[in-house]
């Protein structure tokens, strides 16, 4: 019995969604995750590397995403925060941290 696809998954797609909605034309290239524990809370630490290509609204997408609304199934996202982000050509090479709560 499969229980469907797990938070790292979920976060990608989410993230994904989120920038096509904004407009921006994004490519997950790289994702780690860690489970991630407190005394009262569940979930995991995940580092993505993205790549935003040749895209003007990408700069205001990556401003608004810490605040952003990222609904996934079983999860609440806690918080993203930007790495690093450096231009390389036409693309712009991100990396982020997210915090995935269960619920």
């Amino acid at each position: 019995m499969s229980r469907g696809p797990d938070a790292a998954t979920l976060l990608r797609r989410a993230l994904e969604r989120h920038a096509d909605a904004a407009g921006c034309d994004v490519s997950v290239c790289v994702q780690d995750s860690t489970r991630w524990a407190s005394a009262t809370f569940a979930g995991a630490r995940h580092t993505v590397a993205l790549t935003l290509h040749d895209d003007p609204t990408g700069g205001l997408w990556l401003k608004a995403l810490a605040e952003a609304d990222l609904p996934i199934r079983g999860h609440l996202v806690a918080d993203v925060v930007i790495l690093s982000a450096t231009r390389h050509d036409e693309e712009l090479v991100v990396t982020l941290e997210a915090l995935t709560v269960e619920v």
